[in-house]
């Protein structure tokens, strides 16, 4: 797993190019290079940071040239192996045993047809000296990023778009838009970024820059035409498709550790890892006591201990308890986006800790909660279907006035249970997408606008527009289908697979995702959505594959969600940076927020009359990101 960056038909390529490179240098420790084309006809600058993972050797160090083609590749290739002997058998010929040059010899034996045969996560640049031209390309399901901006007739391209930020700062400006959506949902859609004019490569697709300014784009993957196609099938043999994507990504010439939290996802990757790799370790974290009591967090090393025990996992335990208001500043640098979530804070801590031991590649459980129904959003929102079937007089007569008055904490233990029914009677009463949308973004379109500047409201709509479009693209026949879909083409890229990647990437280790694979995407929409989720009961395909392998009290244990002890952090650690960085920041100073609304929420999360944790962080993030930004010359 490395960084990219680039210039193309840029006068000051080099320049640009060298100032992103040393950027994202924590992405690739291990190497760096710049390959430079000046011939009068193309000017190409690519750059590598690496983080050597397969083929350790100076040989395989990157940029990687041969015979008029040029790569840039940030990735692993799981099936590389295959691939080199199919391609070795056809006359190809290779000088080094990594799995770049695998995909530089496969894009010059098949083009952008290699792509849908390649099994990995990855985003690359291939420079073709002889038509002239640069390719962009990313995995199919987004795991890895890649930032590009059209400019001056060219274009300039990286991992992380806080490289483009170093480089071109004052050029750029920020996307009011892209703010407020980062409001809505806490994290940003693939589909937009933080800043006006740099686009995100769509995953699954491949883009074509000429030496004459002209260019293409094409999808070679579309998820939605996949979960259909697979849905029309037969159902997959899920223990044999799990089982073999986690083999699948153990291969590496470096040691590979896990990520165990306890829960069903991670205990299932582990325990498969160790079947095949009997010197496996895995990382789990735990929290201070008073910490886990404010937020009613479950302790969920226990479990992990546990699994860690009955399967002979070496199993070392990280507390996470930082110096929050520290950390603050670094977690959203290291995010890139505004991005409001802590888990990453989680993530982070134990790659570092990871790193610190001599780890550079874990394997985490991320993506089955996405595939197979396993959010609490989507339970939720099911019963909410069942829900409008009751009579009106009970739900806004007795349920609704009822759950409106509990508090959210009492006796300084919060109250987990009341804060999922003020939630769910949230949603509870929309339509399909409305309810599904309205289950995990922050805030309603009226509470959303009344936060911001009035002439901002139009942007609301469009916001939600979107999002409905999105949800409604597809053919799918139920319901938990359609909201999985909608979760792997939004917050699974949007929010978790780009936290993962920018945190573990801070850290210079590699997290590999085997939920998140071609492959266990095509078997987990071949199962409808009826035996995904029954009665109370989330994820159940995916349970009754795992007992072949785990105790049925890991698997069918309640629900626990990777996050952090956000109301402590909120009531306690950074009080006084909520009043002077929030309360009188630039976001409010701007009239971009309204003080007033902000306030407010601020004084109902510290009363306890609502759980308002997760807003307040989210915007102590935004104000501390575009504060960030306007240091680099962005204009707002």
């Amino acid at each position: 797993m490395c960084g990219i960056a680039g210039c193309y038909q840029q006068h000051d390529g080099l320049v640009l190019t060298e100032t992103m490179s040393e950027r994202i240098a924590h992405r690739g420790p291990d190497a760096t290079g710049v390959h430079i084309v000046e011939d009068g006809r193309i000017n190409a600058y690519l750059a590598h940071r690496r983080l050597s993972i397969i083929d350790l050797s100076g040989a395989a160090d990157q940029p990687l040239s041969k015979q008029g083609l040029t790569i840039s590749y940030n990735g692993e290739l799981y099936n590389y192996k295959e691939l080199r002997a199919e391609l070795a058998a056809s006359g190809s010929t290779f000088v080094t045993s990594s799995d770049t040059e695998v995909v530089l010899e496969a894009w010059r034996r098949w083009g952008p047809a290699a792509l849908p045969r390649f099994r990995g996560m990855y985003a690359f640049a291939i420079l073709d000296e002889q038509s002239g031209s640069l390719y962009l390309a990313r995995d199919p399901l987004g795991i890895k990023p890649l930032y590009f901006l059209r400019r001056h007739g060219g274009v300039i391209f990286a991992s992380e778009l806080k490289a483009l930020v170093s480089a071109i700062g004052p050029e750029l400006r920020t996307d009011p838009g892209a703010l407020i959506a980062s409001m809505l949902y806490y994290w940003l859609p693939e589909q937009r970024c933080a800043i006006e004019g740099v686009e995100k490569l769509p995953a699954g697709s491949w883009a074509e820059f000429r030496p004459d300014g002209t260019s293409r784009h094409e999808t070679y993957w579309r998820v939605a035409d996949v979960a259909a196609e697979a849905a029309a099938g037969p159902p997959a043999d899920l223990r044999q498709v799990i089982e073999e994507s986690v083999a699948a990504h153990l291969v590496a010439d470096v040691p590979v550790s896990t990520f165990l939290s306890g829960g069903l996802d991670s205990s299932l990757v582990t325990v498969l890892a160790k079947r095949s790799d009997p010197n496996i370790d895995a990382y789990t974290i735990t929290f201070r006591a008073q910490d886990q009591k404010l937020e009613a967090m479950p302790d969920d090393a226990i479990y992990a201990r546990k699994v860690a025990a009955q399967f002979g996992v070496d199993l070392h335990e990280i507390e996470i308890a930082p110096d929050v208001v520290e950390l603050l500043p670094r977690i959203v640098d290291i995010l890139d986006e505004p991005i409001g979530d802590p888990a990453a804070i989680n993530t982070l801590l134990m790659c570092d800790a990871a790193r610190d031991a001599g780890v550079k590649v874990l394997l985490s459980g991320m993506g089955a909660d996405e595939l197979f129904g396993g959010y609490r959003k989507h339970l939720a929102c099911v019963m909410g279907a069942r829900y409008q079937q009751l009579p009106g007089v009970v739900r806004n007569g007795m349920i609704g006035p009822a759950v409106r008055r509990l508090p959210v904490t009492a006796n300084g233990r919060g109250l987990r249970y009341a804060r999922w029914a003020k939630r769910f009677l949230t949603f509870a009463d929309l339509p399909e997408e409305a309810a599904f949308r309205r289950s995990y973004t922050m805030y309603d379109a009226d509470e959303l606008a009344g936060l911001l500047n009035p002439d901002l409201e139009p942007y609301v709509g469009k916001l939600l527009a979107e999002h409905s479009d999105l949800y409604h693209d597809t053919t799918l026949d139920d319901h938990v289908s359609r909201m999985c879909l909608a979760d792997s083409r939004m917050f699974l890229p949007g929010l978790n697979l780009a936290y993962t990647d920018r945190s573990s990437m801070a850290a210079s280790t590699e997290v590999r995702t085997p939920f998140v694979d071609p492959e266990v995407f095509r078997a987990a929409f071949s199962i409808p959505g009826k035996d995904k989720i029954q009665g109370r009961q989330g994820k159940l395909a995916l349970k009754r594959a795992a007992e072949a392998w785990l105790p049925k009290e890991i698997i069918y244990r309640p629900k626990a969600s990777f996050s952090a002890p956000l109301r402590a952090w909120v009531r306690n650690d950074l009080r006084e940076l909520v009043d002077d960085v929030l309360l009188n920041g630039e976001l409010v100073g701007s009239g971009f927020l309204q003080r007033q609304a902000v306030a407010r929420l601020v004084e109902d999360e510290r009363a306890g009359r609502q759980d308002y944790s997760k807003q307040i962080w989210q915007l102590l993030t935004l104000e501390t990101w575009c504060r960030h930004l306007k240091e680099q010359g962005v204009s707002t």
